[in-house]
This record gives C-alpha cells, sequence and structure tokens, in this order.
C-alpha cells in the first residue's frame, strides 16, 4: 500500500476533481471529512473501502451506517468488484443482530474483509477480544456528527485506538451544523475522534465550485408559484400563532438564553426540539402553560408544512384531528386547552380551511351576512393547490418538448423523474395525474380535449371520504367518552362526591365553537372549551347531493392491493423507460443512486430541497454525455421559500464559522487514547495515602475491573468506567446489570425504566433474586445530567383533582418506600449522572477483591441452562403484551415462544389463544384486540 500506486490497481468511479483530491487525501492519512449535503459523501466512502477490499488481506470496520447505507455499499462494492476484476475482493458483510452466534462471529473477524457492525455488537467484542484491536487494519466512522463524549461510538473509538495505534481511522461527516454548537465544537469533536486533521468541503470550495461550474451545466427553469389568497391567510394566521406563543415563552422567565427564539429560527424542523433541550434542566419547574406552548410549536410547525404539501379536504382534516386532540380530559372543568386555539388568528386558519372546501349557498340572491351563520345548505369550493396545474403544464411542454426533438444525441432516457418531500405528496400526485383528464359531469365528456386538467375529480371523492370518516370520526368520540364518563362517574361515587364537579358553569353558559355551525347542546363537559364543528344533517345533505358518485366514476379502475401474479406473462412487461414518469420522494444520498439508476432527461423538483440541486449537478458534470433539465418549482413568499434560503444559508455560516475555527485551532498531541501507562504512575494514582505505609499494596496490583451486563452498552456508563481506568468486561448477566466485587451487585435504573419496572413488578423480582445471591445489592437510580433531577410529583392545577387516584400507592416515591420496607438489606444510591455514578463505582471497589466473570454468569441459572438464551427477545414488546388484559406472568413467556411479534398475537383466534394460555386469559385477550370502537 506504499508505492504501488504509480499504476492504480483498482477502478474507481471517481470523475470529477474534487472527488479525486479527497480520495487521495484520505489514503494517505487520518482526517475527518466534512463534505457540503449532496456531494456525494457515500461515493467517496464506497470507492475508499473498494480500494482496500480490492488489496486484500485486510479487515476494516464501518461504524455509524444505517440499514439502508450498507444495502448500497454493499452492493456498490460488489458491483465496483466486477468491474475491476478483482479476485481478492470480498465485499461487504454485515453484523447486526445479536442471533449471529459467537462462533459465527469469530470465524467471519478471522477470514478479514469489510464489516459494517452495529456499534452495540462491536464494543462488546472488543472488549472481550472477540475481535482483536490490533488485527483491525483501520476503522471508518459515518456520521460523526452524531459522536459525543459519552456516545458508544466514542467508546469504540478510544478502545481501538488504545490497542491499535498503526491502523487508519477515517471520519466522514455530511452535515456541518452540530460542528459550530458550543465552544470550540471543531477541536472537541476532534478529541472525541481522536484525529488531528479537519479537511473541510463546503459548495463554494474553489475545486469543488470548479468541478461542478467548468463543465457544461444542467439547464435549470425557475417556477415560483403564487399561493391562493386562503393559502396565504392560513400561513399569516399560523404565523401569528407562533409568535404569540414564542412571545409567551419569553415571559415565562425561565433564566435561558433567548436570542435563538425568534419567528425567523421558528421555521428551522429542529426548533422544538432545541427549545425542549434547552428548558430540560428546568423542565421540572416550568408551569404548564409553558409546556403547552412548546408541544403547540410542534403542532404549528406541522400545520405550516401540511398547508403546502397536503390537499384542501386533508388539510381540513387534520385540522380537525388537531382540535380533537386538544380536547380536554373528560371530567374536567378548568380549561387546560392551548393558548393559540383561542386566538383570532386560529379563527382564521379553521374558517378559512373550511372555505378552501364548501361554503354556504346563496339562495334568491340573498348573500351569507357573516362566515360563521352557515345555511342550511352547503355547496363544494374543492380549492385545488396551485402547484398542481403547473405540474400538468411542465408535463405538456415536456410531451410538446420530445414531439419536436425525438431523438436527441445523449446517453439520458426519456423518463421524467419528479421528486418531492415524503411519500403522502407521491401518492397524492399519482393519484392527480392520473385522473386530472377525467372529469365528473357527462357533458365535459364530450370536450374533454378543450378541457384544462383538473383535480375536480380526485377532490370530490376525497370530500365524499371525508364526510364518512366525519360521521365515523363522532360516533367513535362519542363511544369513547361515554366509556370514560362511566369510569368517572364510578370514580366519584367512590369517593362519595356525588354533588357533581365543584366550579361548573351556569348550564346555559356560551361556548365558543370553532368552524361555525351549530354546536351539539350535549356531550362534552360545560367547561368553556373549543368544541369541533358539528353540521346539520340539512347541511351534508346537500354537499353529498352535489358530489354524488358519476359514470365516470364506475369507469376508473380500483386500487389493486395484493396480485398473484398468475396471468404475469399475458399482462406484465417491462416498462419502456423513455415512457416512464417516475415520482420519488427526497431520500438523503439514496437520490444519487435513483439518478444513476432512471437516467431520466427531465428532473422536476416538486418542493425545493438544496442537497438535490447539488446531486443534479454532481451528477451533470460527472456524466457530459446526459443532458438533463430542471424544473425547480416552490411557492412564492412562502415558508417553503424560507425554509430552503435558511437552510443554505445556515449551511454556509457553519462552514464559514468551522474554517475560522481551523485557522486558529491548537494542534492536540496526546490522541493515543491511552490511560497512563507508566506502573509507577498507576501505582500512585491508586494507593491510599492515609493509611500508615501507603495502603494495601494488593489492591493496586491489577487495574480494577467491572463486570457489566451486554444489555448496559446502551447507556454510557461502561465508556465512562472504561475511561477511569477500569477493566470493563462484558457478560451476560441473569442478576444485576453490574458486579464491582463478589458481594457487591447493581442494577441499574434510569428514572424511566424506574417507572416501568415499578408498573411490570419487575424490580420486586430483580431484588428479590439479588439478595438470595449477594451480601450488598444495590439499586442504583441514575438521573440525565441534562435533565431535572427530581423525583416530586410537580402536579399540574389545571387538571380537576377529582381526576387523580386515590390510591397513594401509584405515586413513585411511595413505591420506593414499599419497596424499602420490603427489603430492608438493599441499598438505594442516588446519582445526578453518569459521571457521578462512575465515582461512586470507584469509591465502591476501593480496597475491594475483584469480582469474577465465571462466577456472575453462573449466578441465577438454574441447572443447564444458557444465559444467551433470553437475548433475542426485546423488552418493549414484553412491556407491550403485560398490559393487555389476561396476560400474566406465567402465561406471557409460553406466548413469547409460541408468537413471533405482536402482530401475529393480536391476529390470533380463540380457539388458539384457549390452547396456549387458558380458555378465561385467551378470551380476555381475544375480546382485548378484536373490540370494535364503534361498539357502544
Amino acid at each position: 500500500m506504499t508505492g504501488e500506486h504509480a499504476k492504480p490497481p483498482v477502478k474507481l468511479s471517481l470523475p470529477l476533481e474534487y472527488q479525486q483530491d479527497l480520495f487521495n487525501e484520505l489514503r494517505s492519512e487520518d482526517e475527518l471529512v466534512l463534505l457540503a449535503r449532496g456531494l456525494g459523501l457515500l461515493r467517496i466512502v464506497i470507492n475508499l473501502l473498494h480500494s482496500f477490499d480490492a488489496a486484500g488481506n485486510n479487515l476494516i470496520v464501518v461504524v455509524g451506517a444505517d440499514e439502508r447505507e450498507n444495502g448500497w455499499i454493499g452492493e456498490a462494492l460488489a458491483e465496483h468488484a466486477v468491474v475491476s476484476r478483482s479476485p481478492t475482493a470480498r465485499g461487504l458483510s454485515q453484523v447486526n443482530t445479536d442471533a449471529m452466534s459467537v462462533g459465527t462471529r469469530e470465524k467471519m473477524y478471522s477470514q478479514g474483509g469489510i464489516f459494517s457492525i452495529t456499534s452495540r455488537i462491536l464494543v462488546v467484542d472488543l472488549l472481550s477480544r472477540l475481535l482483536n484491536p490490533e488485527t483491525v487494519t483501520g476503522l471508518v466512522v459515518l456520521h460523526s456528527e452524531r459522536i459525543v463524549a459519552t456516545s458508544i461510538e466514542a467508546f469504540i473509538i478510544r478502545i481501538y485506538r488504545q490497542m491499535n495505534k498503526d491502523g487508519f481511522l477515517k471520519a466522514f461527516s455530511d452535515n456541518p451544523e452540530p460542528f459550530t454548537t458550543g465552544f470550540a465544537p471543531l477541536a472537541s469533536m476532534m478529541r472525541n475522534l481522536f484525529l488531528r486533521k479537519p479537511s473541510l468541503w463546503p459548495r463554494f470550495h474553489v475545486t469543488v465550485a470548479k468541478s461542478l461550474e467548468g463543465r457544461k451545466k444542467a439547464e435549470v427553469i425557475e417556477l415560483e408559484v403564487p399561493m391562493t389568497d386562503g393559502m396565504r391567510d392560513i400561513q399569516n394566521a399560523v404565523l401569528e400563532c407562533v409568535e404569540v406563543s414564542i412571545g409567551e415563552l419569553r415571559k415565562a422567565d425561565t433564566g435561558l438564553e433567548l436570542d435563538d427564539w425568534t419567528l425567523d429560527s421558528a421555521l428551522h424542523k429542529s426548533f422544538d426540539v432545541i427549545i425542549r433541550r434547552q428548558l430540560d434542566p428546568i423542565w421540572h419547574r416550568v408551569s404548564f402553560r409553558t409546556r403547552q406552548i412548546v408541544n403547540d410549536l410542534t403542532v404549528l410547525r406541522s400545520i405550516l408544512h401540511a398547508l403546502l404539501t397536503y390537499d384542501a379536504v386533508s388539510f381540513n382534516k387534520y385540522l380537525d384531528t388537531i382540535l380533537a386532540a386538544h380536547q380536554p380530559p373528560p371530567g374536567s372543568t378548568r380549561q387546560n386547552q392551548s393558548p393559540w386555539l383561542f386566538l383570532d388568528a386560529a379563527n382564521t386558519i379553521f374558517e378559512t380551511a373550511k372555505r378552501r372546501v364548501y361554503s354556504g349557498k346563496t339562495i334568491e340572491g340573498e348573500t351569507l351576512v357573516s362566515s360563521s351563520a352557515f345555511p342550511d345548505s352547503l355547496r363544494p369550493v374543492l380549492e385545488e393547490q396551485p402547484k398542481w396545474s403547473l405540474l400538468a403544464e411542465v408535463l405538456e411542454e415536456i410531451e410538446q418538448d420530445n414531439y419536436l426533438n425525438p431523438k436527441p444525441r445523449d446517453d439520458s432516457n426519456g423518463t421524467i423523474l419528479i421528486m418531492c418531500s415524503d411519500q403522502g405528496t407521491c401518492r397524492q400526485l399519482r393519484e392527480y395525474l392520473q385522473n386530472m383528464h377525467v372529469h365528473p359531469s357527462e357533458e365535459s365528456q364530450e370536450v374533454d380535449e378543450e378541457r384544462k386538467p383538473s383535480a375536480m375529480f380526485m377532490m370530490r371523492r376525497k370530500l365524499r371520504n371525508y364526510l364518512d370518516w366525519k360521521k365515523d370520526f363522532a360516533r367513535v368520540s362519542a363511544s369513547l367518552f361515554t366509556e370514560n364518563q362511566k369510569v368517572l362517574d364510578g370514580f366519584t361515587d367512590q369517593r362519595g362526591n356525588t354533588n357533581g364537579y365543584r366550579g361548573k358553569g351556569p348550564s346555559n353558559k356560551r361556548r365558543r365553537t370553532r368552524g361555525g355551525a351549530a354546536s351539539a347542546g350535549a356531550g362534552r363537559p360545560i367547561n368553556g372549551s373549543l368544541q369541533m364543528a358539528e353540521y346539520k344533517e340539512s347541511q351534508v345533505a346537500s354537499l353529498m347531493a352535489d358530489i354524488q358518485p358519476t359514470d365516470a366514476d364506475a369507469l376508473q379502475k380500483d386500487e389493486v392491493a395484493v396480485d398473484s401474479l398468475d396471468d404475469m406473462e399475458e399482462y406484465f412487461e417491462l416498462y419502456d423507460m423513455n415512457d416512464l414518469l417516475v415520482i420519488h420522494p427526497y431520500d438523503g444520498d439514496m437520490d444519487e443512486h435513483v439518478l444513476e439508476e432512471v437516467r431520466p432527461r427531465y428532473v422536476i423538483m416538486y418542493e425545493p430541497d438544496a442537497a438535490f440541486i447539488r446531486r443534479v449537478e454532481v451528477y451533470r458534470s460527472s456524466h457530459e454525455d446526459r443532458n438533463v433539465r430542471v424544473y425547480f418549482m416552490y411557492y412564492g413568499g412562502s415558508v417553503e421559500e424560507q425554509r430552503y434560503l435558511s437552510a443554505v444559508r445556515k449551511e454556509k455560516d457553519a462552514f464559514t464559522r468551522l474554517i475560522k475555527e481551523k485557522g486558529s485551532m491548537a494542534l492536540t498531541l496526546t490522541l493515543d487514547g491511552a490511560a497512563p501507562t507508566d506502573p509507577q504512575e498507576q501505582f500512585l494514582r491508586t494507593v491510599n495515602t492515609r493509611i500508615a505505609g501507603g495502603g494495601r499494596l494488593a489492591a493496586t496490583a491489577e487495574p480494577p475491573r467491572v463486570v457489566v451486563d451486554v444489555r448496559e452498552f446502551r447507556s454510557s456508563l461502561p465508556s465512562l468506567l472504561h475511561g477511569r481506568s477500569m477493566i470493563v468486561v462484558p457478560c451476560m448477566l441473569t442478576v444485576g446489570d453490574y458486579v464491582l466485587t463478589p458481594t457487591i451487585c447493581i442494577e441499574r435504573k434510569s428514572v424511566r425504566d424506574l417507572i416501568s419496572s415499578f408498573k411490570n413488578g419487575r424490580l420486586f423480582n430483580q431484588a428479590e433474586t439479588m439478595l438470595q445471591h449477594y451480601k450488598h445489592p444495590m439499586l442504583l437510580i441514575e438521573f440525565d445530567q441534562n435533565k431535572s433531577f427530581t423525583l416530586d410529583p410537580f402536579a399540574d392545577h389545571s387538571f380537576e383533582k377529582s381526576i387523580k387516584s386515590a390510591d397513594d400507592s401509584r405515586d413513585l416515591q411511595s413505591k420506593i418506600v414499599l419497596l424499602t420496607i420490603a427489603f430492608p438489606r438493599l441499598k438505594i444510591i442516588w446519582s445526578s449522572s453518569p459521571y457521578q455514578t462512575a465515582e461512586i463505582f470507584a469509591e465502591l471497589k476501593n480496597k475491594q477483591d475483584e469480582p469474577d466473570p465465571v462466577k456472575a454468569v453462573q449466578i441465577g441459572l438454574g441447572m443447564g441452562e444458557d444465559p444467551y438464551e433470553q437475548q433475542s427477545f426485546n423488552t418493549t414488546p414484553q412491556d407491550m403484551l403485560r398490559a393487555v388484559p389476561g396476560v400474566t406472568a406465567k402465561n406471557m413467556m409460553r406466548l413469547i415462544l409460541e408468537v413471533g411479534d405482536l402482530r401475529e398475537v393480536s391476529n390470533l383466534g380463540e380457539e388458539e389463544l384457549d390452547e396456549m394460555i387458558g380458555k378465561e386469559a385467551g378470551r380476555q385477550v381475544y375480546r382485548f384486540f378484536n373490540r370494535s370502537v364503534f361498539d357502544d
């Protein structure tokens, strides 16, 4: 691998200059590569891996790749091996499941090759020496922006660098924004990755710009689509609600930095997540109203997205579900709905959304005085999305272009590729394109060619489905409310509170109702809350009469859900690529794959995406013989346009900051990841000087050792213990999570785990088994350092006290007290963070004997029982199964062994369940899964 590069031994697919320069850099030295989105990061990685794969006798480990990337890397490496005719190339091997036995993994590692291993399996294999770090040729880390000091990937890199000083280490990322938050973020990230050199490749890099702009560029046609008046009104109203919500957050006096809490930042898709992360440390001191507003920001952002992507009927339906979800709990007499729902802007949102679907009919020349006074009859309006008609015009233009220029001299297919944001938009466009020339009225069929494309047929069908859904939705809501009310009535009767709720308003109190229709007089508690609009039968009947199915509906084919393909040879054939129209959602690096496979001549970007524009630039520059015309569509003056411009600006600013930091960054020299290796220094670090003579020398003869359950490697604690020069021994433990000494066993619980363990009773069983086998059993309750450190039940006084349970045992603190009463020998350790936990473990192990891993594994096992037998069962589905009526601790294991997953359990017949778990339990489980919510 040193002087043999005069004539490259393998064929690479890197046609552009910046790709070749970056590849040569990576072959010569270890570095962190930060590449702008859309410039083909995975292509660089694949060619790098192939260059090592073709050489043979290498063991390369890929960390951080997800399932899709593994599939693409494996396929691309196989193609490269065929093209290069490399007999030693092995391709990619995936190790991504616990079901693969230890012996199988050991054999695979010994043979060498390229392995993509999930982080949890890799760290266990490295610590147990199943995979010897010294035999690894190199480590390739993807998505390095996700790596923090306590992450499992940083743990893997530290182990690798401690044991292997010669192997290479390459890290990659195409997301520069996370590298610019905090103090000296790039230097901190380089320290976590044990790398010295960052390599930055923004779009404005000289070599990148020369590569993409020097050759023949793609033809781009920018199409600005004006929004309708209704869409603009709704968008302005939503933005007003967002602005008011942010203003309320600022008034809350949280003591946090509020400079970024602006309307412009609120348009970014991670704004609500950032606010929640900032509030996490003081979440227990934040008022209920503030928490509610934080959740409201997520809802308002989703409304903005739905406005531009959903059709008018689906958007109105979505608003109905939001309003239903914000109803107060049954029995509550206090107002706890979101504040934004009471703004005039919110009224504008709901009213305008309905006017886009239907409006009141004018009778004998009279017009409606106000939009809130609906008459007895309605007429459909069914406003279409402006982009639909423009899309039809673009397709017609492409068709004319193909007719006038039938045989272009290039290597492109005549395929039209339409790119949009998600699968829902793909389905919507497919339905529109299939039905845009179908008109509901019979008269229009005769002059079909003279009519413009229209979505009227599709929208009428959607409105019929919406009215049917509305009817069923009301029935389900009433059924669930009645059931909940019965429970509440029974509860208040038990407490003797038969005089009704205190504070109930008078029976004739007016209620504000969204939608403007007449509200039902009964059903929900009278608490001044916003209600969903309920329609008169005459209104629905008049609307249904206008949108009745016509002969055109009968001629349309039904959607084929399942096809047996029995007559495949007679009716099926491959599509002609020149006549194909492909609708595909944006999918990150996979879009590059789509462009290479489809080779489109026309690309319609239905929604803007900066990364995809660069992918088209790379694709066009890489293939001089393929012409591409791109239609770039966006709503002018919309949130969509602002998001696009904001994303481009943020990426450019992030790279600018990184370039400045790189210019002034200090060079870190201690990058081998090793703890102090001098024996005398290790001895001095562990000696206790408070005891005359320097303490027990036997305690410092070897580093402290901790036996850790393999399931605990999802947390950061094993990494922190390893960082404190402890030997971490991964084992499959039956009793406890950590064994510190022969007498000390610790069960670690986060607050979330603690609550679930109390609910299903698992904690009592774990405490009992620890008491049987260990002299000093301990329960460690560990909090997250970034979240509030409290167990106090901070009550939200906005809820009625009568809803709260009278049973104090449901309180978490009471359950902990009951646990200590039941097991007096059980010690409880409180830790504010994993860092403090590591310090506590070091104190507990001070001058104690080391644990025996073999004994720790054998404790709690029955005769001949395999400790790895239970590891393939997921705990989350087990917790869900325990909550099903009829499932007990005794019959649950039978269900787990007999049935593959929860879906199969829900589809079992009553007789099958009777045979497995008994008649009564089987009947309860069957009724739970097969009960209809429409029944009273």
